[in-house]
């Protein structure tokens, strides 16, 4: 008797990972995750342990098909099926790209300073400068190698991430250099005025004691976030 397939709903994840699948033709959860590490999750943030629920339930809707290795490891191998192609194909075709969002946890920071002591936005912009730095070099290297190194497509995203992150680190060090940021202040405005200096020593100390140092910027790993930890 031929099993009934239920339709299910689909979530950017599911087209994720139908197109890897798609692309490599076939794959096991694990090699979803290099894959997607090395190429698309450098803009597409989501937890990671997804990639590992996902394809059994897409499998569970016809969209995928599973093997299972029969020694070894007993690996869950996937494969598209026609029907998974179809909804691929129909998603590709789809003029409706969504609402573009941006999650950067130094503009969030940035968007509240004025809150905050004096000193922590040119630190904030420092530290972002180097991070966006970072990535524009990593980029580079994927940038030069070879054509048939990576498909067109991903060669385009490519181009727009070098641009992003150019643009990033070109806005963070203006900031870090802007002459109209707040100036910290000097290092002995925290003693009162007053003739007894042993109150001015005890002051500060007090002061010192209730400094808690600012937060750099945090990157956690999706497999973290996706466990209970703490941005993914």
């Amino acid at each position: 008797m031929m099993k009934t397939m239920v339709e299910i709903a689909l979530t950017p994840v599911s087209y994720l990972v139908l197109g890897e699948v798609a692309r490599r033709g076939s794959a096991t959860p694990y090699d979803l995750k290099v894959s997607v590490a090395e190429s698309v999750g450098n803009y597409w943030s989501f937890p990671h342990a997804q990639l590992y629920k996902e394809p059994p339930r897409l499998a569970a809707g016809g969209l995928l098909a599973e093997e299972r290795e029969a020694t070894g490891r007993r690996r869950r191998i996937f494969r598209i099926t026609d029907a998974g192609r179809r909804r691929l194909q129909e998603w590709l075709s789809s003029a409706d790209s969504g609402r573009t969002e941006l999650r950067d946890l130094g503009l969030l920071k940035l968007a509240f300073a004025d809150l905050g002591r004096p000193g922590d936005v040119a630190r904030l912009a420092r530290a972002q400068a180097a991070a966006h730095r970072a990535h524009l070099e990593t980029y580079r290297t994927l940038a030069a190698l070879p054509a048939d190194a990576m498909v067109w497509s991903l060669r385009r995203t490519l181009d727009l991430g070098l641009a992003y992150e150019r643009l990033m680190a070109e806005f963070w060090e203006r900031l870090g250099a802007d002459p109209a940021l707040p100036p910290p202040p000097p290092a002995d405005s925290a003693r009162p005025t007053g003739d007894d200096p042993s109150q001015g020593a005890a002051a500060a100390a007090g002061s010192a004691g209730d400094v808690v140092a600012s937060p750099g910027t945090q990157v956690v790993p999706d497999d973290v976030a996706a466990e209970g930890g703490g941005v993914g």
